[in-house]
């Protein structure tokens, strides 16, 4: 898909400046809603854990982690699980948007992560980790990003499967088995929870370090300074 882009400029500052559209609307909109019933059902999630704080028998007869219930969402098992069901819907048809207009448009190509990026993630690395010189700016995402980005959308259905796994251990039996049965499905849907907040806490730490515009382009769709797109 072709790149748009478009030049401001300052009458005052004597500036001109070169933006790229980065983010499309039903993008913006997906990620949003995503971000939003991603949080609620972490939330939900930690208080239906509470119910039975386990994986497996409880043997010994303890708790295998006490999670505090002011950091839980739904105040008791019923409630947490009208949370949760609810937003899981929100979750799953935000994800399919976003995946399906991925695809039917090409602009996937922006965020997939694929064999030629693989040289590209070491010197993003050093980059970030180790204060190397910055690689040039080619793309909306550098090699890094993609690759996170792209195991972002494989948890996220990961996530979706051992939750009906859990959610219907019967219907879905071979689901279930598949994963090692139904307290095996739960302890990877447990996982898959924190990987998913590691994400989100490097993916958060990446905008600061791209700075405002990165954060703003997610709002307006636009990105100014990208440093590409404007040859």
């Amino acid at each position: 898909m072709a790149t748009r882009t478009m030049t401001i400029e300052d009458a005052k500052a004597g500036e001109v400046t070169h933006a790229v559209y980065e983010h499309p609307f039903l993008v913006r909109l997906c990620h949003w809603l995503n971000a939003v019933s991603l949080f609620v059902m972490v939330g939900s999630g930690l208080q239906i854990f509470r119910a039975f704080p386990s994986f497996g028998s409880k043997i010994p007869q303890k708790n295998l982690l006490d999670w505090p219930k002011a950091l839980a969402l739904g105040g008791w098992l019923g409630g947490a699980l009208q949370w949760h069901l609810t937003f899981m819907w929100i979750y799953i048809l935000t994800g399919l948007v976003y995946v399906g207009y991925q695809v039917f448009t090409g602009n996937y190509r922006q965020v997939l992560f694929v064999r030629r990026d693989v040289p590209g993630v070491w010197p993003m690395v050093r980059h970030y980790f180790f204060f190397g010189p910055k690689p040039p700016v080619r793309e909306a995402y550098n090699p890094l990003q993609k690759y996170s980005y792209t195991s972002a959308i494989g948890l996220g259905m990961l996530s979706v499967l051992t939750g009906l796994a859990i959610w219907k251990p019967v219907q879905f039996s071979w689901l279930a088995w598949l994963m090692g049965g139904f307290h095996l499905a739960r302890l990877w849907h447990f996982l898959i929870m924190w990987a998913m907040l590691s994400f989100v806490f490097g993916h958060l730490v990446m905008v600061v370090l791209h700075g405002w515009q990165n954060f703003a382009s997610m709002l307006t769709g636009w990105k100014k300074d990208s440093g590409y797109g404007s040859e």
